[in-house]
């Protein structure tokens, strides 16, 4: 067995600087397989069946009644401004008696308060009227 020395010359060992990639293979090895193990785990749910979203274009019939409210609190009936809750109370219990009873639909301004339309929902409730619906700005595609 021999034992290079340097030499008196004053050569000297070249400096290696290539990098150990070694341990970083295994280090990636690790997290790979920790990954592989966990993820299944991660992706297990309790099996439900959940609803499809149908999305299909209101049809406006002629016996829907449209309710618009202004963004100061105006209510109008059509295109009919209605005078007060008591006036719109009297006109909604006279379509609550009709068979089939019309749709209401309320167009509620962006910017309005939400106390003006709830007070449209509270009076169709309380008339008896069991089909309301919002109109709304359809989302941009």
């Amino acid at each position: 067995m021999a034992m290079q020395l340097p030499s008196s010359a004053g050569d000297e060992d070249e400096l290696n600087a290539s990098i150990n990639t070694t341990p970083l293979v295994d280090v990636m090895l690790v997290l790979l397989i920790i990954f592989l193990i966990t993820i299944p785990v991660v992706t297990h749910t309790v099996p439900v069946r959940l609803p499809r979203a149908k999305d299909k274009p209101l049809v406006t019939k002629p016996q829907n009644i449209t309710i618009s409210v202004t963004r100061d609190g105006d209510i109008y009936w059509g295109e009919d401004k209605v005078d007060g809750s008591a006036s719109l109370l009297r006109r909604l219990v006279a379509q609550a008696r009709m068979r089939p009873q019309p749709r209401i639909e309320i167009r509620g301004d962006q910017s309005a308060r939400y106390e003006y339309v709830g007070k449209i929902v509270y009076l169709c409730e309380k008339a008896g009227l069991t089909g309301v619906s919002f109109i709304i700005q359809p989302p941009s595609r």
